[in-house]
This record gives structure tokens, sequence and C-alpha cells, in this order.
């Protein structure tokens, strides 16, 4: 398992692996310019919305049980779309084995709910509009300009930055510590369903 980890790191991470606080405040303009929280990093705190708008304590949520985090660019995204879609086939396997799912993205809530219905999900969706989270978690850049628009509508207008997460998976302990991660800069890239599950069910019983 460790192997397998250490693989995907080696094949996907095209960027530096360097953690440094102070660059959260630099957001990077390539996608493959960002420093990523690293395995045995912990998830900050934040407070972020469902798809009913509900305020929703990540932290708290976490502590329930192991976590599989993604972040998404939103539901405008075809290749996002491909991703929830394949998340929901592996959900059942995931969620009897103990996991929960919960993807983020920068779509208001309202947003949040169509995609939820669209493509009937059963795991959770939350909004992180103004990219909050994946700010501390290092992965948000500068949206290329041809976004603008379509992030300051989907997001409500509360992406007045106009930036975008790197699509992230992050596998987590209890406590939010990061014990896998697949970060790929190319958004057309996405680790497969298969892979995932692969991942998430070999690594289950080191949480």
């Amino acid at each position: 398992m460790k192997q397998m980890i250490t693989y995907l790191l080696a094949a996907f991470f095209t960027f530096s692996t360097v953690h440094d606080a102070a660059a959260q405040d630099r957001f990077p303009e390539k996608p493959e310019d960002i420093s990523p929280l690293l395995i045995g990093e912990q998830v900050p705190a934040v407070m972020l919305s469902d798809a009913s708008g509900k305020t929703i304590d990540l932290k708290a949520a976490i502590a329930a049980k192991p976590t599989i985090l993604i972040f998404y660019r939103g539901g405008w995204c075809p290749y996002c779309n491909i991703q929830l879609s394949g998340l929901q086939q592996i959900e059942e396997e995931l969620s009897n084995t103990g996991y929960q799912v919960i993807a983020v993205s920068t779509d208001k809530p309202e947003n949040l709910q169509k995609s939820i219905t669209k493509d009937k999900l059963a795991y959770t969706l939350l909004s992180d509009a103004d990219l909050t989270l994946a700010k501390q978690m290092g992965i948000a850049y500068v949206a290329p300009q041809q976004y603008s628009k379509i992030i300051t509508e989907g997001s409500g207008g509360k992406n007045t930055e106009k930036l975008l997460p790197v699509p992230s998976v992050f596998i987590l302990n209890k406590k939010g510590e990061i014990r896998f991660e697949y970060i790929e800069p190319d958004f057309k890239k996405r680790i497969s369903k298969d892979l995932l599950r692969a991942v998430a069910l070999a690594l289950y019983k080191e949480l």
C-alpha cells in the first residue's frame, strides 16, 4: 500500500511538494505551481455550506468517520461531472467499508443541489464559494481569464478573487490527517474510480 502511494505521488506531483504557509497568500497563476498540504498534515477547521444552505463544521464532519475529500471546480465543468458520476458508482462500497465521501467546489448551494439531482448523488456536496478551504489547503490558483464570468455566476459572486482549486482527492482519518492525496494540475485528468476504490480499501485498516 505504501509503495502504491509513493508511486502515485511520484507520478502525478509535477509541482513543488514543499508546503509553505506563506504561499497561501500568493496564489499562483499556474496550477502546477501550487503548494498543497502534505501527507501527515491536517485539514483546516472551516465552516462550509451544504446544498440546502446549512452551515457545516468540516472538522466535526470528518471526526465522524474516515473521509474521502474531493475538490472539483464546479458543476459547470464536464470533467468534474464525469468524476462525480464515477464517485457515485463506488459510493456504496466505500460507505459500507466505513468511509464518507465529501465533495467540495466553488459552486453556491443552489448549484450543488442541481448536481445532486442531475447525477442522483448520494454523498455530500459542500460549497467553498470563496475558496476559504481551498486556499488553506494550498490548492487555489488564479483562474484563466475566460473562466471569470462562469465562476462569478457559479459562486453567487463570492469568488471575487477569481480563483479555482486544482482538482484533488484526499483520504483523511478521523483526526483530519491526510493519509493519501492525488493532485493533478491538468484538470482533464482525474484519478479513476477503480484506482481510488482500490487505494481507499487498502488504506482503510491503517486509518
